[in-house]
């Protein structure tokens, strides 16, 4: 196996110190979380107080002022372990950083500290009933009052972490006839009024992760919570554009650690599980099989330290993102699907890990813009396709 050298010892110390705060803090617990479709909030505020929140954000607002590897090994654990009900990374490394890059100071100061803290849940709301991947046919709207407060109305959908989040960044339309050039992003606190969380939505995966639709009557929207104020009214589309190609390649991220965990649970299996007298692994097929997938996932983990180190450089483009999105979370899907087959009957028991990662693994190709989305990115990018 080649020795990845994008981490450092500092790194792989957090990695050690994260993985018994899961032994302690979610291990014992997500099995019942399944169950009911959402995680206890005590274990976002014992994140913050281990300051596993918000990392990377400056100290100044709560953070630690980490670079990213360290993100990447969270995501890299939780995925290992199976515990796909945990939001930290898109709390920690999509909410705030948007506040971070495109806030104003006030906002810094208000939101950043409690978000690191875990006393305030973040999301995003991107998704409506009739808008998914394509971000352009947003239809929530948020009318200009002569206060200059916004008055908004709508709905969003798939809303991850939305039945627990205190803080909403909720893409809406502040100019519908101007499209896309008419977006904004918009700061919603639990409690204001008019402003709903619908129920949890039943999920094929992710069973643990709260997931629930928004819903906005005449929410008074104050003019300070424009997300950066009045210089940054109509541009969220943009920041929205800035920010995907960090958020696809988390995706990717996760995608390559799960598929990697699925290949050491099922060598274990394989060399406990007897077939015909004798372990599977003693046959051909498995051997072979497991030789394939470990060497397409070690081929995509290049892949995907590179993007991170392009990340470290700020260099990542959204269409290398997009094929890192894509290519890695169609290799987590087949992955699982090889595996869960080596486990046989056992692989379709929920008890069994792989078949939670199995159905978890589906989403990754949906979610951040869908597959198919990605490859007209990446059509785009070299020539191809519409302008």
């Amino acid at each position: 196996m080649i020795e990845r050298s994008l981490f450092n010892l500092d790194h792989e110390a957090f990695r050690d110190a994260f993985r018994r705060f899961m032994d302690k803090e979610i291990a014992p617990f997500h099995a019942d979380w399944e169950e009911q479709g959402y995680v206890d909030r005590a274990v976002w505020n014992k994140a913050g107080s281990n300051g596993f929140l918000c990392m990377t954000m400056p100290e100044a607002y709560g953070g630690s002022g980490a670079d990213k590897l360290y993100s990447v090994v969270q995501m890299e654990e939780l995925a290992r372990a199976g515990f796909s009900g945990i939001g930290y990374g898109l709390h920690s490394e999509i909410v705030a950083p948007y506040i971070l890059h495109y806030g104003t100071e006030a906002q810094k100061q208000k939101y950043l500290p409690k978000l690191a803290s875990g006393e305030m849940i973040g999301a995003i709301a991107m998704s409506e009933p009739s808008a998914g991947s394509d971000l352009q046919g947003v239809k929530t709207a948020a009318l200009k009052q002569p206060d200059g407060s916004y008055l908004l109305n709508g709905s969003k959908t798939f809303i991850t972490n939305g039945w627990h989040a205190d803080l909403v960044i909720v893409v809406a339309k502040t100019m519908p006839a101007a499209g896309a050039k008419g977006t904004s992003l918009l700061l919603l606190e639990r409690g204001m009024a008019g402003f709903e969380a619908g129920k949890r939505l039943k999920k094929l995966g992710l069973k643990a992760q709260d997931t629930s639709e928004l819903f906005f009557n005449d929410v008074r929207v104050p003019a300070e919570n424009l997300l950066g104020g009045a210089a940054q009214e109509n541009r969220g589309f943009i920041c929205l554009m800035e920010q995907l190609p960090w958020e696809r390649l988390q995706i990717a991220i996760t995608a390559v650690a799960s598929a990697q965990a699925a290949i050491d649970w099922t060598v274990v299996y394989v060399k406990e599980r007897k077939v015909f007298g004798q372990p599977v692994a003693n046959f051909q097929n498995t051997r072979y099989k497991l030789a394939e997938l470990q060497t397409e996932v070690q081929v995509a983990r290049v892949f995907v330290d590179k993007c991170v180190e392009l990340v470290a450089q700020d260099k990542l483009d959204t269409a290398t993102a997009s094929m890192a999105k894509y290519w890695c979370s169609d290799l987590q899907c087949k992955v699982m699907d090889e595996c869960l087959q080596l486990f046989g009957g056992y692989g379709y028991m929920w008890e069994y890990p792989i078949t939670r990662a199995y159905a978890d693994a589906r989403v990754q190709r949906i979610y951040g813009g869908t597959n198919e989305i990605m490859k007209e990115v990446i059509s785009r990018a070299i020539g191809l396709g519409a302008k």
